[in-house]
């Protein structure tokens, strides 16, 4: 007997069709990589252990969604409930089809719409610890844990708060149509199997046995047809749902996968749009958790959200205003459940807007000899709008004793990270040659700023063959090795963390421990990797002054609940654009801990002797 009716056609052909579809994307994605990348992509592949541990994280991410989970339980439960179940549904049910067939080889319809093909009689209760009697438990058990999430995701579109989210994700027309699709799949399948369960009076399990034998009781026409046409609804949304997959949200579900293997063969994002972007761009699941988390919220902003600018380019246009809409601190990067590098594609659209004005940078150059010295620090441009800081690094290092050499102490360098967060590479890297050529002629071996941002900067794209030292790491080297006093006046401090310092950098720990020798730091609600953008920053091009004051007074609001004597942060743009809306002192950490040291009380040879062994160290 051949196992065969004209209703999987729908179904057969949107699986040809979604397998078409996704392998042609994958082949072009792959064939795009650089040879360097297809290298680390091949090693990858040749070696086990490293295959192994991708393929673990697919089945954590993609999934188990144990990102999701951390985020909100019942989020993490819902997304579960759809991939895991839906996974082990159809491995379940090609072993049950298997089983039945006695061959290893299916057409693969056919462990779709078994029940249709088979319905087998359970006699007697205890059957159900037979094979046949086993696989119609757990394929019923596994069918009503995916309708537990498909309650969930209703339910959720109603009442997101209950999911811990206040803003939801608008939906294209195909998603949209792909997502319905989607909802009938389950709900159409567990009637057909009941339909057809009840009609012959056999082949279902505790699920679809009674509510069948229910169902047909009700019927006024012949239960045959209703569950034929069951079985239809069923295959044709799921051929439907292939077929829109491609072209919506839903196209996450294999991308991602390919995503977490070129992250584990070492690929990274690149300067402009490349193949590993896309993969990217089409790993977003639009599930909206970066809305709530984005601080443009506040300042009135609802369209230039991360999902909204990912849409945007997916769709092969992003509007100038959406792409330049960002704070670019961070949160949604560090919130989105796949790791999309947002910052980093935000950046690229950017770079394809950017102007291609000429600049002249020759004024930096100095015909003057160079001075040299072990120790360079650099305060950068926000720090020379904050010249306390200045004055308390300064202060600092003549404590201690230190030579150091001040390179922009009589003009101003910018670091060239405005003109890269503006989308003007070629500009910063002009900017940048200039300056390695001005710290190389130094023979500085280590380099302090008190600018987070150009800390970032220097590590990131100079490749510079000295040491770089955001100045809270310098200062806690200085306390741990006893070359600066303390006496701690321990007020009452909250610490906020700078975008580019905390989230850039992962620089969470060396501030903390240097304001709990000379403070008493309290807790924030929202700090470290959850830090809030203080609004005054420079990635953010076309908002106005009330909408900036908005974003760094929410911010203010969360810092202050614990009701601090002082705010403290570590960036000089923090410190100016927080003092501005405070009621309260706002310092930076090198304020703090300048305020903390005694009057010296060696000698100036000590000092000399001091400054030696300390740049020995340092070497």
């Amino acid at each position: 007997m051949i196992n065969f009716n004209l209703f999987v056609l729908p179904f057969f052909l949107g699986l040809i069709y979604v397998l078409v579809a996704v392998g042609k994307s994958w082949y072009h994605w792959i064939k795009a990589l650089t040879p360097i990348d297809k290298v680390k992509l091949s090693t990858l592949i040749r070696h086990p252990k490293q295959a192994l541990s991708a393929l673990k994280e697919v089945f954590l991410e993609s999934l188990v969604h144990r990102k999701m989970w951390k985020r909100n339980p019942l989020l993490g439960y819902m997304h579960m409930s759809f991939a895991l179940g839906w996974f082990l549904l159809i491995v379940c049910g090609n072993i049950e089809s298997r089983f039945y067939s006695g061959v290893h080889v299916n057409a693969p319809y056919y462990p779709i719409f078994l029940k249709f093909f088979i319905h087998d009689r359970l006699v007697i209760f205890f059957e159900v610890f037979s094979v046949p009697g086993f696989f119609r438990f757990l394929m019923d058990f596994l069918l009503l844990y995916i309708l537990s999430g498909l309650v969930l995701a209703l339910l959720k579109r109603q009442y997101s708060n209950f999911f811990g989210m206040k803003r939801t994700s608008r939906f294209q027309f195909t998603d949209r149509v792909a997502m319905t699709c989607l909802w009938l799949i389950f709900p159409l399948r567990l009637l057909a199997e009941s339909f057809t369960a009840g009609h012959y009076g056999s082949g279902g399990g505790f699920l679809t046995q009674p509510l069948g034998d229910f169902l047909v009781q009700l019927l006024p026409v012949p239960s045959e047809f209703v569950a034929y046409a069951m079985w239809w609804g069923y295959s044709l949304s799921l051929g439907i749902f292939f077929v829109m997959l491609p072209y919506s949200r839903y196209m996450h579900i294999p991308t991602e996968v390919l995503l977490i293997f070129f992250r584990h063969a070492g690929i990274q994002p690149k300067k402009w749009y490349s193949s590993f972007s896309d993969t990217e761009v089409q790993s977003c699941s639009r599930c909206g958790v970066c809305i709530d988390i984005c601080q443009m919220n506040t300042a009135g902003i609802h369209n230039a959200q991360t999902v909204y600018f990912i849409q945007g380019v997916r769709d092969r246009y992003v509007p100038e205003e959406i792409t330049q809409k960002c704070l670019v601190c961070g949160r949604c990067q560090e919130i989105c459940p796949v790791g999309i590098n947002t910052d980093s594609l935000r950046l690229i659209k950017r770079r394809e807007l950017g102007s291609g004005q000429s600049t002249d940078f020759s004024y930096l150059k100095s015909d003057d000899k160079p001075k040299t010295a072990q120790i360079v620090y650099f305060s950068g441009c926000m720090t020379h709008l904050t010249p306390s800081i200045i004055r308390a690094m300064t202060g600092i290092l003549e404590n201690a004793g230190i030579s150091y050499l001040h390179l922009d102490k009589d003009r101003s360098i910018c670091c060239g990270r405005p003109l890269m967060i503006a989308g003007k590479d070629r500009q910063a890297n002009e900017l940048i040659e200039i300056n390695k050529q001005i710290i190389h002629e130094t023979r500085a071996t280590l380099l302090v700023t008190s600018c987070p941002i150009c800390y970032r900067v220097f590590r990131e794209e100079y490749n510079l063959p000295i040491r770089i030292q955001h100045h809270s790491q310098f200062i806690l080297d200085l306390i741990k090795t006893g070359k600066i006093p303390l006496q701690g006046q321990f007020k009452k401090v909250v610490y906020h963390d700078p975008c580019d310092l905390g989230r850039g950098t992962k620089t969470y720990e060396a501030p903390r421990e240097v304001l709990s020798k000379v403070t008493d730091l309290l807790p924030v609600k929202q700090e470290a990797n959850n830090a809030l953008c203080c609004g005054g920053s420079l990635g953010i091009l076309n908002v106005t002054q009330q909408q900036r004051a908005m974003i760094t007074k929410e911010a203010l609001d969360i810092l202050l609940e614990n009701k601090p004597e002082i705010l403290a942060t570590a960036c000089p743009l923090c410190k100016k654009t927080f003092a501005t809306h405070a009621s309260i002192p706002v310092m930076d950490i090198a304020e703090l801990v300048y305020q903390s040291i005694p009057k010296p009380s060696y000698s100036a040879s000590a000092q000399s002797h001091q400054a030696k062994s300390y740049a020995n160290e340092l070497i």
